[in-house]
């Protein structure tokens, strides 16, 4: 086959981005609807099944740690397309298990496989896009991306409606193996230099982003914001479908509005760039995803069965997000171009390690009503306010 990669002035470079970013959220906003059936078919729990998101979480975290070096080593294409070949050998054993326990193996596999496209979508942004040119990138990739948890959970539940829950899987490999054939044909690769992978090396690497308390406070700060949708992700299946009734083939429309917030934050990300900077960006989203908790506190428990009382300040939670995490990884990234991959292997990292803690604590005390996910996204908000002032005010020093 021949090769057409794709030029940086080109916007399906960034569409090309978009759908590797997507590996990630597709494979857990798709088959949220599936959950409740899927429990049943195992015979499990909810703690059970909420663990299926916690394994997932597991296994993207962990990789990062290796698949930062190994992409600033081997260059980004070819960890790309080994990352992305093991999730779809994933997805199929997923979609022929046949115990909890066989799930969870293989959906811990498909968070190794998964982590590739977000990791080192991120990675090619910074070595084409530069430091100054990132931040909009990523806030245009987030954008785009916004499309897969709009489409995902509708489509996961109108499979359901014709087919049994396997098909959400065989569904995710197909995509995967479509990844695969694009990265091949069209991904330029875009490793400025070659690092070296003597365990020294590495832990020079990670060691100078650990000793940065600046990149620590944001990639912290913008993990707890991204645990946050998280957390409502793992509870909301069963806290629409099985506490408030919602049918499963309309729960995807449900996240229509948080979609919505997501892609508009997103937007206003993209544009504030041109005038703004980026710490100052990131301020605005901690501050309105922590409002935004306060509402869902509030309205919870004026109307505890009610859907719009969830519904709604999720849609600001997830605006704030577009606002936060574009402009997170630009700063994270920014003053480290030389291990690019690391940098964005370790701040993803952190992100779905909060993620898999938070969700999985949350799924143990889950059980006929929301309060726990609420509660949890109230502590999250918060801390994330007081390491945001403390990541505003290392700024402020910094440029004075």
């Amino acid at each position: 086959m021949a090769q057409r990669y794709l030029h940086p002035d080109s916007p399906w470079l960034l569409a090309l981005l978009a759908a590797l970013v997507a590996l990630g959220p597709l494979s857990v906003d798709m088959y949220l609807p599936a959950m409740p059936a899927m429990m049943r078919a195992f015979g499990t729990d909810i703690s059970q099944m909420h663990l299926t998101l916690s394994i997932y979480l597991t296994g993207f975290a962990l990789f990062h740690l290796a698949c930062g070096p190994l992409a600033d080593r081997y260059g980004r294409k070819p960890v790309l397309l080994a990352g992305t070949l093991l999730f779809v050998a994933a997805c199929i054993g997923c979609s022929r298990s046949e115990s909890v326990g066989e799930m969870l193996f293989f959906r811990f596999l498909q968070g190794i496989g998964a982590c590739v496209g977000p990791t080192l979508a991120r990675a090619v942004a910074r070595d084409v896009f530069g430091p100054t040119g990132a931040a909009r990138a990523l806030s245009l990739i987030a954008m785009l991306m916004a499309l897969a948890p709009a489409v995902a959970p509708t489509l996961g539940g109108f499979l359901l409606l014709v087919l049994p829950w396997p098909s959400v899987f065989v569904f995710l490999g197909l995509y995967g193996a479509v990844m695969m054939v694009l990265i091949q044909l069209f991904l330029p690769e875009s490793l400025p230099g070659i690092q070296s992978l003597h365990p020294r090396a590495i832990a020079r690497n990670y060691g100078e982003l650990l000793i940065d308390p600046f990149f620590l406070s944001v990639t912290v700060t913008s993990g707890l914001i991204y645990a946050g949708l998280m957390v409502y992700l793992a509870s909301s299946s069963f806290i629409f479908i099985d506490m408030l009734g919602v049918p499963p083939h309309y729960f995807g429309f449900i996240f229509l509005g948080s979609v919505a917030g997501y892609m508009g934050g997103s937007a206003l990300s993209a544009r504030l760039s041109r005038s703004q900077d980026s710490e100052h960006i990131l301020g605005r989203g901690v501050v309105m995803a922590t409002v935004a908790t306060g509402l869902l506190l509030v309205s919870s428990r004026v109307w505890p069965a009610s859907v719009a009382a969830i519904m709604l300040p999720m849609v600001i939670y997830s605006t704030a997000m577009g606002l936060v995490l574009p402009h997170a990884m630009a700063i994270a990234l920014k003053p480290f171009a030389h291990i690019a991959g690391t940098a964005s292997a370790l701040l993803g990292f952190i992100q779905m390690s909060l993620a898999a803690a938070t969700s999985a604590l949350t799924g143990q005390f889950l059980t006929t009503t929301p309060k726990p996910m609420v509660w949890m996204l109230v502590i999250i908000a918060l801390t994330s306010l007081v390491l945001g002032l403390r990541a505003h005010r290392l700024y402020t020093r910094t440029r004075s």
